[in-house]
């Protein structure tokens, strides 16, 4: 395969902000302040919101407010409330909660595997079998996250192999789409594109999800890369939110309103709107008492004030 003549006309972004951004975040966060970021991002017109992780709050003390969060925001109708589910208990937490998508995660770096969660890759992607299963039998959503697919703070590179492998066991498992994620914001278009090509040979292209980082000031370049070989889903963070804790000096998700302004210059639909989701971005901000990693956004918003 080689890159497209065209772009594609619409893509579709999905916002982790919620969950991936301030999953890292020390300061503990009222449950109300979620709400308010998840209900103003849904109003913004995005079809999938990554809003709550069911993990153990031991590990994720962040996450601890996840049910409650769930049962507070303002259901829009056609979008997901995604939930990050490691295990069955996860899981019946998260149909409890009303998620519309599971998220289970793996690695494509076996050192990675290994430090994250003391186990080999193989092992950690068997665990998932009997929330796939179950998320199937309930006619949930099922998306395979692929940590370090473009390098690994412990052993370097990644090999395309190792990333395709990963793709095949999640395909395997059931997901309807499945993250390619640059975890530690390394990736560089060249290589972007031949991950996305070789995982492609796996999986339909068409449920392949760019997951960036902009830890090199790479993610913009790693997303049009992207477009060019006909990728058209796209993870982004509202703000900038997130980070990585295992890669020293790694920021976090790219910004959506950086992702949108992009998109609009493009002339790509996503069915966004970009002021609504500057002022959701402006909100957590303030609330973080931080000014947002977004340039974009915090463009805009210097625009405005005049």
């Amino acid at each position: 395969m080689k890159p497209q003549a065209s772009l594609p006309k619409h893509v579709k972004i999905v916002e982790v902000g919620p969950r991936d951004g301030l999953q890292n975040e020390k300061e503990t966060i009222p449950a109300a302040v979620k709400v308010e970021l998840i209900d103003r991002l849904s109003r913004a017109g995005f079809a999938n919101i990554e809003a709550a992780s069911f993990v153990s709050p031991k590990w994720v003390p962040q996450m601890a407010t996840s049910a409650a969060v769930m049962a507070a925001i303002e259901r829009r109708p056609g979008v997901i409330y995604s939930a990050l589910t490691p295990n069955m208990q996860g899981f019946d937490a998260a149909l409890a909660a009303g998620a519309g998508e599971v998220v289970i995660f793996g690695s494509a770096s076996e050192a990675f595997s290994q430090k994250n969660i003391n186990c080999s890759i193989a092992e950690s992607i068997a665990r998932f079998e009997g929330v796939a299963l179950a998320a199937k039998e309930r006619g949930l959503r099922l998306r395979g996250s692929i940590s370090c697919a473009f390098g690994c703070p412990y052993q370097g590179e990644v090999a395309l192999d190792a990333v395709a492998d990963v793709v095949a066991r999640m395909r395997e498992l059931g997901c309807d789409e499945i993250d390619i994620a640059d975890t530690i914001g390394v990736a560089t278009p060249r290589q972007t594109q031949a991950v996305m090509l070789r995982a492609a040979r796996e999986f339909d292209l068409a449920r392949l999800s760019g997951h960036f980082h902009d830890t090199y000031g790479q993610a913009l370049a790693n997303i049009y890369a992207s477009l060019e070989v006909g990728v058209e889903i796209f993870h982004s963070s509202v703000s900038g939110l997130g980070g990585c804790p295992y890669a020293k000096g790694a920021t976090g998700n790219v910004a959506t309103e950086d992702v949108l302004y992009l998109m609009q210059g493009l002339g790509i639909a996503t069915g966004i709107d970009l002021d609504l989701v500057v002022d959701a971005g402006q909100f957590i901000a303030a609330h973080l008492g931080r000014k947002g990693a977004s340039r974009a956004g915090n463009a805009i918003a210097a625009k405005r004030a005049g």
